[in-house]
């Protein structure tokens, strides 16, 4: 009689990898690249480089930022989702232009959301985070003085996302990322004028002072107007340029 172990053993086809596994090496790549070249592209729309009403040109794109059309028309995809992009049937995506009526609204929603923010963070801040605040402004005004925009922009947005943070209530965290994510062109259109910059950082000031005091309505009340000053000084550069191409 033979034994068990004498028997050929079949041997089975390899195991195909498991769907997790191979959504862990090659679907979150794909994923990636898409999300990156989102990044990159908002990027181009907040800074100007691609201006509102400007065509989304797919090949040059594509060279520029060094991928295929699939994670460009995903990407583009995205930021319609966000407000930045037009996209039109039977022609091409273009950069959503910055209509004058929608940036009232924005901002005053914007306002109202970090007014509402800076009173409970005048309350509930920790020491540790207000002296965060105070390194962040003294970082922001050196930016300032070496008059760089970007790096500017950067921590202004910081601070503003962590002012946030110190309210402690998520809901409200939540509101205001979908509202400044649509507001951030326009913020940093506002600080082309050269005076909106030289007030915002004076505005800036006020708030940490009435945050460190624990005044949760000066600290809501100067936030909210920061904001709101904001939107004027976009609406105003808006008509400016209405005024210049009626001109031209």
């Amino acid at each position: 009689m033979t034994e068990q172990s004498d028997i050929p053993r079949k041997r089975g086809r390899p195991r195909k990898p498991r769907p997790a596994d191979a959504a862990g090496t090659e679907r979150l790549p794909r994923a990636g690249l898409h999300e990156r070249a989102a990044r990159q592209l908002r990027s181009m729309i907040v800074t100007g480089k691609l201006p509102g009403g400007a065509p989304i040109v797919e090949a040059e794109l594509c060279e520029v930022l060094g991928i295929s059309r699939t994670p460009l028309r995903e990407a583009v995809k995205m930021l319609a989702a966000q407000g930045l992009v037009e996209l039109r049937p039977n022609r091409s995506a273009r950069v959503a232009p910055m209509d004058a009526s929608h940036v009232t609204d924005l901002f005053e929603a914007l306002g109202n959301v970090e007014r509402i923010a800076a009173e409970y963070a005048a309350l509930r801040l920790t020491a540790t985070e207000l002296s965060s605040l105070r390194q962040m402004q003294e970082t922001m005004e050196r930016h300032y003085g070496e008059g760089d925009l970007a790096a500017y922009f950067a921590v202004n947005q910081a601070i503003h996302s962590a002012i946030l943070a110190g309210a402690r209530n998520a809901t409200l965290v939540e509101m205001h990322r979908w509202l400044f994510a649509r507001a951030e062109r326009a913020r940093y259109f506002a600080l082309g004028r050269h005076a909106r910059w030289v007030e915002s950082i004076q505005e800036h000031r006020d708030i940490l002072a009435a945050l460190e005091a624990r005044e949760p309505e000066t600290a809501g009340r100067l936030l909210a107007a920061h904001v709101m000053h904001t939107g004027t000084g976009v609406l105003a550069l808006l008509a400016a340029s209405a005024v210049a191409g009626d001109a031209a």
